[in-house]
């Protein structure tokens, strides 16, 4: 009897099978899109479908990002490049895609591509290269259609942010034969003119009427110009070669009149506050200076020399008041001294003794009658009393019994 085999063996078979074929490998299918879903999980499910038959795809979310550019839908034609490969539970082959473009712009973006390796390899996507834009922009310059929404749209948002501001336009074919030439052409002269910066756009379009802004001549004049550039072409979800070489990138002309804009009201708030501010630091530099001028002026003062002598003057008058204090002192001290003093003599006075009573007696000679020895008979001598003196003459001397 034949080996059966298990229905997983069958399918992991047919899968090597499909893993083995190079042409499977990398494939571009051309069709119409069907029953096309996009899951929570970020992948997006759906059929290409021609006139005879159908094929199951599926684009995971990791390849959106660099293989979809743009919003996939129903009934569109796409060329979709992958692998086929096989779904081994279910025992479906699908298209596992890497790359989705629309039907006929498939060998443009092929050129678009090796265009953006080029000059990234050359360098011209380098940050070191970007040129800021100035914040206050006076002079604007647009390289655009004159006609049509996105030079409206700049106007219009510029005049309303800053009514003051000058802008200068270029009317460019920006797309069609002479396009790139009309675009160059419009860089180098507003160049010339001396604008402050420059937005290079237009409005959204397929990729063919974009097509000027992914040549390399654009480029290298978007890369050699010295004026800042802010490239605005198309929508939000077209990118172009003059994006990558800009040196700011805006998602519409509404979004880089933005940019390059400044609100004057808020200028003036800034400048108001500015202004505050400053008045603020000149008050509290003045106040401080005030201060240490007052500091040194009183530090001077002290230091003139009027006011030295001034201060010698007042520390002599000081020293002069001690001194007559202390001279004070000391004769009211000497005067109570000398009032004691006087009292204790005055308690030895003749005089006070001559007023108890008492006389003093001198010879001729003049000198104190203390004994008989001191004088002779028929002396003169002097009796001093209370109120006068006594002259007279010794008659007798009587010697006082008992006494020697």
């Amino acid at each position: 009897m034949q080996k059966a085999y298990t229905v997983a063996q069958i399918n992991t078979y047919i899968k090597n099978m499909f893993s083995q074929d190079y042409l499977l490998n990398r494939v571009s299918v051309q069709g119409e899109v069907s029953n096309c879903k996009y899951h929570s999980s970020g992948h997006i499910y759906f059929t290409l479908k021609d006139k005879l038959s159908v094929l199951a795809c599926v684009m995971f979310a990791g390849n959106r990002t660099k293989g979809l550019s743009f919003p996939l839908k129903e009934g569109m034609n796409v060329i979709v490049t992958g692998n086929i490969d096989i779904y081994e539970r279910d025992g479906k082959y699908q298209l596992y895609a890497k790359n989705i473009v629309k039907d006929g712009v498939g060998e443009l973006y092929e050129k678009f591509e090796q265009l953006k390796r080029e000059l990234e390899e050359r360098g011209m996507f380098s940050p070191q290269y970007k040129k800021p834009i100035p914040k206050y922009v006076k002079r604007l310059g647009v390289v655009t259609a004159n006609t049509g929404a996105a030079i409206r749209d700049i106007i219009s948002i510029s005049k309303s942010r800053n009514p003051y501001i000058e802008i200068i336009v270029y009317p460019a074919l920006v797309q069609g034969d002479g396009a790139v030439n009309s675009i160059v052409n419009g860089i180098h002269m507003l160049e010339m003119i001396g604008v402050d910066a420059m937005i290079v756009g237009r409005g959204g379009g397929s990729i063919e009427d974009l097509w000027a802004f992914n040549e390399e001549a654009v480029a290298q004049a978007i890369f050699d110009c010295s004026i800042p550039i802010i490239s605005a072409v198309g929508h939000e979800t077209d990118t172009t070669i003059a994006d990558f070489v800009a040196d700011v990138r805006a998602e519409t002309p509404s979004a880089a009149a933005q940019i390059a804009v400044c609100e004057i009201e808020k200028v003036a708030q800034n400048i108001s506050q500015y202004e505050y501010e400053l008045y603020r630091q000149i008050m509290r530099q003045i106040e401080k200076q005030k201060n240490k001028t007052e500091l040194f002026g009183e530090k001077l003062l002290r230091l003139s020399p009027q006011r030295q002598i001034r201060d010698k003057r007042f520390g002599l008058m000081q020293n002069e008041e001690r001194i007559k204090q202390r001279m004070n002192d000391i004769l009211e001290k000497k005067k109570y001294e000398l009032l004691l003093m006087a009292g204790r003599l005055n308690g030895v006075s003749p005089l006070e003794k001559l007023k108890q009573g008492y006389s003093y007696a001198q010879n001729s000679e003049g000198k104190n009658i203390k004994s008989i020895s001191a004088v002779k008979k028929g002396e003169k001598f002097s009796l001093f009393v209370t109120d006068g003196r006594i002259e007279g003459i010794i008659a007798d001397i009587h010697k006082t019994e008992g006494r020697d």
